[in-house]
């Protein structure tokens, strides 16, 4: 008797130029090193590309049936950040990231919602409304919740391209080597098919 080996996991990561692997050749960037983190643990998974640079809550949501259309079993939700450079209403990018999430939790796909800072130029209640969402919905139920995609990264310039904005290589691994328990997590809550 033959048995039949299951499928990978499908692991949509939704997200900007920071998942994107904006300014890094292809092998350095977000998804092939988290490809690579997860299989050097024994973990195979088929990463679905819906990572977009410049792209704010609301292009993810414009987008999300479209990257969805060959299904998902858990999700990476990365977005936000262009939202904040942009200065953009925070409550907007909240109905965003609410309708992206309760899409998600329809299709019964886990998820994983990592969150960010706006810059300060904008003020102190910018700042403290945009931060808000993030904490709010990664209370949600189901949620696996990581308070910010850039922790360790963000404030340590050899981590940085020279932009000021996006992690080179080592700031990728960096990044990498911190969220793959959590990664880890959230595939273990994937029941095989």
């Amino acid at each position: 008797m033959t048995s039949v080996k299951a499928a990978p996991p499908r692991l949509l990561v939704l997200g900007d130029s920071l998942t994107a692997g904006y300014g890094l050749p292809r092998g350095d960037g977000f998804q092939a090193r988290l490809s690579a983190a997860l299989r050097a643990q024994g973990i195979e998974v088929s990463i679905v590309d819906g990572a977009v640079s410049g792209d704010t809550s609301a292009g993810g949501l414009a987008r999300l049936d479209w990257v969805l259309a060959e299904g998902a079993d858990a999700a990476i939700v990365e977005l936000g950040a262009n939202d904040g450079l942009r200065g953009l209403n925070p409550a907007d990018m909240e109905r965003n990231l609410v309708a992206i999430l309760d899409r998600l939790a329809a299709k019964h796909v886990k998820v994983l919602l990592s969150g960010m800072y706006p810059p300060s130029n904008f003020g102190p209640d910018y700042r403290r409304d945009y931060r808000a969402v993030f904490d709010r919905l990664g209370q949600r139920p189901g949620i696996i919740y990581d308070s910010f995609f850039l922790e360790g990264v963000a404030l340590v310039p050899s981590l940085i391209q020279p932009d000021g904005l996006h992690p080179n290589a080592e700031g990728v691994a960096r990044i990498v080597a911190r969220l793959l328990p959590v990664v880890t997590r959230l595939l273990a809550e994937v029941r095989p098919s």
